[in-house]
């Protein structure tokens, strides 16, 4: 299921190769974290299928709003997943917290549950990059947004902390 939802992700960012890299490297780094933490298989999937969609609301915004913050994503996101796993066959409790992570994934106050804080650090260690932030505003997001063992081990590795 994860390779048809990545696929439909895909073709929902047709011609955005920038939105596409973004997802897709967030989706590993879940991945990778989700299984150094050893996740059970149902967390591990949430959190997989959280990692794919956790953007999907940009482009409405971009379009709405003319913009796309994270408060924006976390408001327009919810209801376009749902429609996408809804319609790719997902199961009503899956698509649940996946609503629930994609309406809170720029929300970094009480944290519930690893698939969401695994999501968090992800999408963090991509933006970082992405955004060439400075070492000091890293070492500000390792000490405040990391939390999980594997998730500062690659943040330390990656950035050299």
């Amino acid at each position: 299921m994860i390779i048809t939802l990545l696929n439909e992700m895909i073709k929902y960012y047709f011609g955005d190769p920038k939105r596409i890299q973004h997802f897709t490297k967030v989706y590993a780094y879940s991945k990778l974290i989700g299984e150094m933490e050893n996740l059970n298989e149902k967390t591990q999937f949430i959190l997989e299928v959280a990692a794919v969609v956790h953007d999907i609301g940009i482009k409405v915004c971009e379009e709405k709003y003319g913009e796309c913050g994270g408060k924006r994503q976390e408001q327009e996101g919810p209801e376009i997943a749902r429609d996408m796993l809804e319609k790719l066959g997902f199961e009503q409790p899956v698509v649940e917290r996946v609503c629930y992570l994609v309406g809170h994934h720029h929300t970094y106050q009480n944290i519930d549950g690893m698939d969401y804080q695994i999501l968090v650090e992800a999408d963090f260690l991509v933006n970082m990059y992405e955004d060439n932030l400075p070492k000091e505003n890293v070492i500000n997001a390792y000490e405040k947004i990391f939390r999980t063992k594997s998730g500062k081990q690659l943040c330390r590795n990656m950035f050299g902390l």
